[in-house]
């Protein structure tokens, strides 16, 4: 994460806050890798911190004039794991998050994972999903069995 956000300083972008390690105050916390929650402004479409997927507290910042600009940014990507929308135009988020290409939106909130909805990416993260019942059919065999009971036809008599 810190090498993501030494890349993102050398393209030119800014860090707004956060971007480097704390050490939480939890004794049973020490001894971990923890980086602060990070937001990141001045960034471009072309930057490495806005095309990869970072695993870790980095939120990344671009303006955008229209609607259908963000939604074609946001599906300008070979990744798709997962995508939020904030607004107070529920109607717009509705509208906006059924165009975005990833395997799960959220509307006002981010990192919302209940273990009854399927998680999973689209394009590039990955594929499958994870949680919910949709994740139990790779634990599963699907097997399809046909039982004649009446006088059973068979051509090997």
């Amino acid at each position: 994460i810190l090498a993501y956000l030494e890349t993102a300083r050398k393209e030119g972008a800014e860090i707004l806050c956060g971007g480097g390690p704390v050490t939480p105050d939890d004794p049973e916390l020490a001894g971990g890798l923890y980086i602060a929650p990070t937001v990141i402004g001045g960034c471009t479409d072309d930057m490495t911190v806005v095309k990869e997927e970072i695993f870790g507290p980095v939120l990344c910042v671009l303006p955008f004039d229209t609607e259908d600009e963000v939604i074609e940014r946001a599906n300008a990507t070979e990744f798709g794991l997962a995508g939020a929308v904030c607004t107070d135009n529920l109607s717009r988020a509705y509208r906006v998050v059924s165009q975005i290409e990833a395997g799960s939106c959220n509307i006002n909130t981010f990192n919302n994972f209940p273990a009854q909805i399927p998680f999973g990416g689209f394009k590039h993260s990955g594929f499958g999903r994870e949680l919910g019942e949709e994740c139990l059919s790779y634990y599963s065999q699907t097997k399809s069995v046909f039982v004649e009971t009446g006088d059973p036809w068979c051509p090997f008599d």
